[in-house]
């Protein structure tokens, strides 16, 4: 299983930006995909969340209403549609897989950088 992330860029505070993860590989090895991200000087944040085969998806407090995280099976593509993005969501965003039969995320995609400006 691989992952690459795409769909950074740099957008003022309010503005949207829709990130996506392309994963290679068979998705029924995958229990779940989330979207990390981590600012510098800052601990890395799970932001959310999503099983590909059953349960709702699951949003860190600090973007809950603001963020969505989708995914198309039929285009091995995981979503983070971001919308009303602040200066804080600046950061390197990387997208990882949790194997079946793991408890952490051992697959990681290269990351994507977002950067809001006020």
């Amino acid at each position: 299983v691989q992952l690459q992330a795409s769909g950074g860029g740099l957008v003022q505070e309010g503005g949207s930006l829709r990130l996506s993860c392309v994963i290679s590989g068979s998705l029924s090895d995958i229990r779940a995909v989330a979207w990390h991200r981590q600012a510098p000087g800052k601990q890395e944040e799970l932001v959310a969340r999503i099983s590909l085969r059953m349960g709702g998806p699951t949003y860190a407090e600090s973007v809950k209403g603001r963020f969505t995280i989708s995914n198309d099976n039929t285009k091995n593509t995981v979503y983070l549609e971001m919308t009303n993005l602040r200066p804080e969501d600046t950061a390197l965003y990387r997208c990882a897989a949790q194997l079946w039969g793991r408890s952490n995320y051992d697959r990681w995609g290269q990351g994507t950088q977002v950067t809001v400006s006020s």
